[in-house]
Order: C-alpha cells, then sequence, then structure tokens
C-alpha cells in the first residue's frame, strides 16, 4: 500500500490535470476561437459612412458573428438596428461593451484622432483591432498604435477599398514580376466631387472637414491612398513635398479640399493627387517602367509595353484578364476574420508597419505645404 501523502500528491495531479482539460477551451476561445465556432466582432463607431458597407460584408462571411455595436448617436443607433441581428446589442460606452461582451476582434469606425485611444484599450484585453484608413492622425500615434500592439501580440489591420479589388492584387504582382520592368514613376489619382458633394452624412462631415478630428481635408482622406500605394510597390521615399489648395473658397472650410504631394526616389518619383474637387470620382494608379505601364482603376487593369501602337491598344492599354479575388481576401471582414482564426499576419498593403510609413508621409506631406519646403524622410 502506497504512503498516503504519495497518494494524495497523485490525487491532486489528477485533479489539477481535469481542471486544466476542462478550461482550456475556454481559456483559448477569446485569443484564438476554434474554426467550429464562429469569430466574434464589435464595432465602434457609426459616425463613419463607411460602417453601413462593413455591415453588408458581414452577412457574406459565416465565420464571423457581429456581437455588439457601441455609439452615442440615437439616430444612428436606431438606424443600425433595422440592419443588424436582434441579437446584437448596443452600447453607448465602448469600455463596458469590450469588458462585458468580450470580443475576439473590433472594427472601428470613428474619427481619425480616437483611433490610438481605442487601440490602447483594446491591447489592454488582448482584442484585435481593424481600423478604417488611414491609421491615425499622426506618425506619433501610428507609432505608438504598433508598439502597443506588437507588445499585447494583437492583430491591427489598416482597412483601404482598394485592397479588396481584382485590379490591384493583379497590377502588385505584375510589377513585382518586372513587367513594367523597374518602376520609375507612379501616378495616384484619388478623391472625388467633395463630402457634400457626394452627401455624406452629417455626422460624417462633422468630423472629416475639422482638422484636429481627420487631420486635414483631402491631403489625409485620399493622400493617404497615394502614399500606400507608393510605399508597397516602391518602398520608403528619401525627400516629401506638397502644396494644398481650398479651391471651395465659399464653404469656408476649415480643411484643405486639394493636395499634391511628389515623393522623391533615388530612381523615381510618385505623383499624388489627392482631391475634394473632381468632378467625377477618381480611384486610380499608373505605374511606369521602361517596359511598358500599368494602370488600375477599381474594375479595370491594362498593360501597354512600349511596343504598343497608340491606334491599337489606346492609351491606356490592352486590358487584362482579371480573376475574381478568393473569398476570404474579397472585403475586410472575411480577410480579418481568417487572419484572427488561422493566426495568420495582416499582410501589406493593410499592415502596422507599412501603415506607419503611411503616416510619416503624411506627416512629412502637411509640413511642406505648411512651410512651403521640401521635407526629408529620416
Amino acid at each position: 500500500m502506497k504512503p498516503p501523502s504519495m497518494l494524495l500528491r497523485r490525487l491532486t495531479l489528477v485533479a489539477i490535470f481535469l481542471y486544466l482539460v476542462s478550461a482550456l477551451p475556454a481559456l483559448s476561445a477569446h485569443a484564438n476561437p476554434t474554426p467550429d465556432g464562429k469569430t466574434k466582432l464589435a464595432i465602434i463607431g457609426l459616425d463613419h459612412d463607411h460602417v453601413w458597407g462593413l455591415l453588408k460584408d458581414f452577412s457574406t462571411e459565416p465565420n464571423a458573428e457581429l456581437v455588439a455595436i457601441a455609439d452615442t448617436h440615437p439616430a444612428l443607433v436606431d438606424q443600425a438596428k433595422t440592419k443588424v441581428p436582434a441579437s446584437v446589442k448596443f452600447y453607448s460606452d465602448y469600455l463596458k461593451m469590450l469588458d462585458e461582451v468580450k470580443p475576439d476582434g473590433v472594427i472601428i469606425t470613428t474619427e481619425n484622432d480616437r483611433h490610438l485611444e481605442i487601440l490602447r484599450e483594446c491591447a489592454k484585453r488582448h482584442i484585435h483591432y481593424s481600423t478604417e484608413k488611414p491609421m491615425a492622425t499622426s506618425a506619433a500615434d501610428a507609432r505608438e498604435m504598433e508598439r502597443l500592439a506588437n507588445q499585447a501580440g494583437i492583430q491591427v489591420m489598416v482597412n483601404y477599398w482598394n485592397a479588396w479589388v481584382a485590379p490591384t492584387h493583379e497590377l502588385y504582382h505584375r510589377v513585382r514580376a518586372g513587367d513594367a520592368g523597374p518602376v520609375q514613376k507612379i501616378i495616384v489619382q484619388y478623391g472625388h466631387q467633395g463630402p457634400k458633394e457626394i452627401g455624406v452624412s452629417k455626422y460624417f462631415a462633422d468630423w472629416l472637414y475639422d482638422p484636429v478630428k481627420n487631420g486635414g481635408g483631402a491631403i489625409m482622406d485620399f493622400g493617404c491612398y497615394g502614399a500606400e500605394w507608393a510605399v508597397w510597390l516602391k518602398g520608403r521615399p528619401t525627400r516629401v513635398s506638397a502644396s494644398t489648395q481650398k479651391l471651395k473658397v465659399e464653404q469656408h472650410n476649415m480643411v484643405d479640399d486639394d493636395a499634391t504631394i511628389v515623393l522623391d526616389y533615388p530612381d523615381g518619383t510618385v505623383i499624388i493627387e489627392a482631391s475634394w474637387d473632381w468632378p467625377y470620382s477618381m480611384g486610380q494608379v499608373q505605374v511606369f517602367g521602361p517596359k511598358g505601364s500599368l494602370l488600375a482603376t477599381r474594375k479595370d487593369l491594362f498593360f501597354r509595353s512600349t511596343s504598343d501602337n497608340t491606334a491599337k491598344a489606346g492609351l491606356e492599354g490592352e486590358r487584362v484578364a482579371l480573376d475574381p479575388p478568393k473569398h476570404e481576401t474579397s472585403n475586410p471582414i472575411s480577410y480579418f476574420v481568417d487572419c484572427i482564426r488561422n493566426n495568420k499576419p495582416i499582410e501589406d498593403p493593410l499592415s502596422m508597419k507599412l501603415n506607419v510609413q503611411v503616416m510619416e508621409i503624411l506627416d512629412a506631406a502637411r509640413e511642406s505645404a505648411r512651410t512651403g519646403k521640401q521635407q526629408e524622410l529620416r
């Protein structure tokens, strides 16, 4: 017969083992949900009009469950309640929501200057984080967000619409394959007629035209796309120069509505034309090299080689056949959920590292526009 002390010790070890086995699913469910269970997501903010498109994306993602929304605007809450399942809980205090619902990830659709504040709270709770572009209102905020996220071990995604369309990915792969040769010039034209002109909601406009909450006007709203393309396709520039204008003088806006940013590289140039003054919506990037050019719009990709005859192919070149994106890369909700569930890193151009550099470019561009001097990027 075994001594009582040895028997007791073995019984204790068995009890601990059984407890850990029973507790393991609960301990791991929050940080890494099982493939059989849905990934719980919550939304913070309804005063960014992009949120309504994101709600539609939820309906196409079987592995995601929207569990809660936090917002302080009664009218927007009422509107959201008509578009989501009855099971979704609503909160006016997002901290209370995070603590009670314990989502696996959050979708941020608020003013740009709140991004750091909210990420800080998510990092404390080890909750994955996706925000609408741009990452922040300053490079300092973006770097702090990156530090906190890395320290907490959470995924962070910065959402751009151009990441979910086929022409974007095909252009990137063709540039990497050298179809146009070494990239010597990139021209990015993004924007529209203006937030007021296209009819954004009052709630969205209230902060889009605020130099603190938005960080600027068109230079932030659409300049970030140009910086995103530049870093993704060509890397970090050495110098930045920019000019901004307020062409809609009758509106008395506090922010710019037109911006031109020039990025210098040792072997090339990127020209970013960001505007709230286009006569129609613009969203295209054109890449030039010694072998030819690539032009990507929202729907199409064109390639024109140096041997193309203008009469044959047109100024844009010949249309490239495109395959639709796979489901998990076709919209931001599916991609975010796929990365959380499978512990995949957020890839460029949605990554923290790339978007910190985007904010460094925008900081330099705003300083150049303010001083009239070209800025060195260190």
